[in-house]
């Protein structure tokens, strides 16, 4: 009789395809064998974990196709199964691990498509929104505004791609337009919570770089100082009224 730590370690590792061969014996009897019992857990969970997933990364599914998906999914799981309760909050990982999954090579754009996907999810269960608005920023007097900071929309998220994820992610869509994609485009976005869904907003190279600083906590004078560096044309006041529009900043500091 095994005891319950290696009764635990034992049936772990038989859901990742590592059976040690004392599991099946520790399991009771009946009609169906015990191996054949385990193996029907190991497959649901494996097909569970899978579909959320998919749930989870539905752009990259879309792109690589549902069996393709699936060998992903499974030789990811067995390096990183999930530690919390909450499904949707599996999959943070996915991301690097594409980056590096040799199967995956001649599609290098794949893990940015999945860090888009992940960032979509995560801005899509955020809590409730607190935008910063404009009698916030007229409460407080013009001249001092430069040295504060600006917090970016709890579960904001900016991704900085050679790829031109945002068209990959709309041609991707159901329904979606077959439209040539130029792989060579870079794409800059800022992902987003929203009511009823989260979205993403495509930047200029100045606006990203005016984000990134606010996000590096900066002072609203030191990262408008890195938009103007990015694109000396930057035009701030333009910028700012279309961010604070899309809600993407949460308070002033």
């Amino acid at each position: 009789m095994l005891a319950l730590r290696d009764l635990q370690a034992a049936f772990a590792d038989h859901l990742l395809g590592r059976d040690g061969g004392d599991l099946a014996a520790a399991v009771r009897g009946e009609r169906v064998p015990a191996s054949a019992r385990l193996a029907i857990y190991r497959h649901h969970v494996r097909h569970s974990l899978t579909a959320a997933l998919a749930a989870t990364f539905p752009t990259v599914h879309a792109l690589v196709g549902a069996s393709f998906f699936a060998r992903l999914a499974g030789d990811f799981l067995v390096q990183s199964m999930p530690v919390q309760p909450v499904l949707t909050e599996y999959g943070a990982e996915l991301p690097s691990f594409t980056a590096g999954y040799q199967p995956a090579a001649g599609l290098p754009y794949l893990a940015d498509v999945a860090r888009l996907d992940w960032a979509l999810s995560v801005a899509f269960h955020a809590g409730p929104l607190h935008p910063l608005t404009l009698a916030d920023l007229s409460a407080v007097a013009v001249e001092r505004l430069p040295s504060h900071r600006v917090a970016l929309a709890e579960e904001a998220r900016l991704i900085d791609s050679p790829y031109p994820i945002d068209r990959i992610w709309q041609v991707s869509q159901p329904g979606g337009d077959d439209g040539p994609v130029d792989l060579d485009a870079r794409s800059r976005l800022l992902v987003l919570p929203g009511t009823p869904s989260s979205f993403f907003v495509s930047l200029s190279g100045a606006e990203a770089a005016f984000l990134a600083a606010l996000a590096d906590d900066q002072t609203l004078e030191a990262a408008a100082g890195a938009g103007f560096s990015a694109d000396p044309g930057f035009d701030l006041s333009k910028s700012f009224a279309r961010l604070l529009q899309f809600g993407a900043f949460a308070a002033l500091r």
